[in-house]
């Protein structure tokens, strides 16, 4: 009875070992069917990706980069800025320090700011926001646009909506713009080579955050107060070469293609 106990035990472990065959087959066909489905997900995810407006910014080109100059381009010094609309620390430089820069140092004509647009992956809106402003620019008033955006930036940013559009409409509305040239500006997406190659021309000089600054020969990352602008303003100016009475300079070039600073 032991002898037919053990035989009996042996059967039924065999019957086991047959019975894994088909279970292994089957799980291999599943796992095949779950990584076709994968690469199938992927493929869609990314074509998906391809799609949104952010993917199409690398047709900027740097030589076409003008950004947007507040002050006297005759003034000695210029002060580029790179900024993203939806950067907080941008817009803390904005409300904070840019003002004692426009009435301290623009307006007295030490120098002028050029300001870059440089919308960053991460953050939703802030091509949205960049286009706001172009078309904002369209109707002469980029700068108030620029100043709208950043004191209402919580408001409109990705964290707050997904659909900023409205917001957009009531800045241009308290502007004064024309509300119907900016709505088709701003649907049309008619500026988005010009934001393309702002943006470029961030990566070409190799700006790494937002906001950064270029004074005379120094790129500075991070946001500056007015007494550090002050002292680079004042280096940069003492650094450049005398220029004959008889010869006035004329506005400095902005971008020397192929060179970096």
């Amino acid at each position: 009875m032991g002898a037919k106990r053990v035989e009996t035990g042996r059967g039924r472990r065999t019957g086991l070992v047959k019975q894994k065959r088909p279970m292994t087959g089957f799980m291999l066909g599943m796992a095949t069917v779950v990584v076709i489905g994968a690469v199938a997900i992927a493929t869609l995810v990314t074509k998906k990706g391809r799609q949104p407006l952010t993917e199409i910014d690398m047709v900027g080109q740097p030589s076409q980069a003008r950004g947007y100059v507040f002050g006297d381009t005759a003034a000695p010094v210029q002060i580029i800025e790179f900024a993203d609309f939806e950067c907080p620390a941008c817009g803390q430089f904005a409300m904070l320090t840019e003002p004692d820069v426009r009435s301290r140092l623009v307006q007295t004509k030490q120098a002028y700011v050029r300001f870059f647009d440089y919308p960053l992956p991460m953050h939703r809106n802030t091509w949205d926001a960049s286009h706001a402003a172009a078309c904002a620019d369209e109707q002469g008033k980029f700068w108030q646009m620029h100043d709208t955006l950043f004191a209402n930036q919580d408001r409109w940013n990705g964290e707050a909506t997904s659909k900023p559009k409205s917001l957009f409409m009531s800045y241009a509305r308290e502007l004064g713009l024309n509300e119907g040239q900016f709505e088709k500006c701003w649907d049309d997406r008619k500026y988005q080579s010009r934001i393309a190659s702002n943006r470029a021309e961030a990566e070409r000089r190799r700006v790494t955050q937002t906001p950064s600054f270029i004074i005379g020969n120094k790129l500075i990352a991070g946001a500056l107060g007015y007494d550090e602008i002050k002292k680079l303003v004042a280096d940069a100016a003492a650094a450049q070469p005398a220029t004959s009475s008889a010869t006035p300079a004329g506005p400095r070039p902005l971008i020397a293609p192929g060179k970096r600073q």
